[in-house]
């Protein structure tokens, strides 16, 4: 049997409403990793409509992205026909098919993923030797679980009867672990949308060795 990507039914081509909190962070961690944005190549895995590739292409950077959801890939040509977008998934040899990047992103995308080891592993192939991969996810840690319990809000995080909802939920530990046991070095961790604690995403910046 074999196992796919959410493909999401999507309603715009605007950047989700997570994205405004998590694109400045990631434009700030590539502004600090990369002298020029446009000597830097940029694979969005799981670009969705393309709201991040089209913020980061307009800051000079050079962007594929990939998604399987043929929606998502549909409404992302027509509303940025001049990016290089297609239909592609985590699971596949993304590698032999564009080549390898500065950066490798993807925003949101790991909670929806059935088969994680094999989808950063597709990422550790794209990125180049010294490059990083940028991956961020709702945050999980004990003191924002806790606050959810209290708040009677746990049902409503966790989403179990939306279509297409969070399969995966990741702390800092278990997707650092991921991420180190793919071959990435020098995890580190930025936290967004709210204090630390209650963050409601976090941002995971890994390194591929030399």
């Amino acid at each position: 049997m074999s196992i796919e990507l959410d493909a999401t039914t999507y309603i715009h081509a605007k950047p989700a409403t997570a994205h405004s909190y998590i694109l400045p962070a990631v434009v700030d961690v590539l502004e600090n990793s990369f002298h020029q944005a446009n000597e830097t190549a940029v694979f969005d895995l799981g670009c969705g409509t393309g709201g991040a590739a089209s913020v980061l292409a307009e800051k000079g950077y050079d962007v594929v992205g990939v998604d399987p959801s043929e929606d998502g890939i549909a409404k992302a040509k027509a509303v940025h026909p001049d990016l290089p977008l297609e239909i592609g998934s985590g699971y596949e040899d993304l590698s032999s098919r564009y080549g390898t990047f500065d950066a490798v992103i993807s925003l949101e995308v790991v909670e929806h993923v059935y088969d994680p080891k094999a989808f950063t592993a597709t990422m550790y192939d794209l990125v180049k030797p010294g490059g990083i991969a940028v991956v961020s996810t709702p945050f999980h840690g004990y003191w924002k679980n806790l606050a959810l319990a209290v708040s009677g809000k746990m049902d409503d995080h966790f989403m179990p009867l939306k279509d297409h909802g969070h399969i995966k939920f990741w702390s800092p530990e278990t997707l650092g672990t991921l991420l180190h046991e793919t071959g990435f070095e020098d995890v580190d961790f930025e936290y967004v949308g709210r204090i630390p604690l209650l963050a409601k995403s976090m941002i995971a910046i890994a390194q591929k060795p030399h």
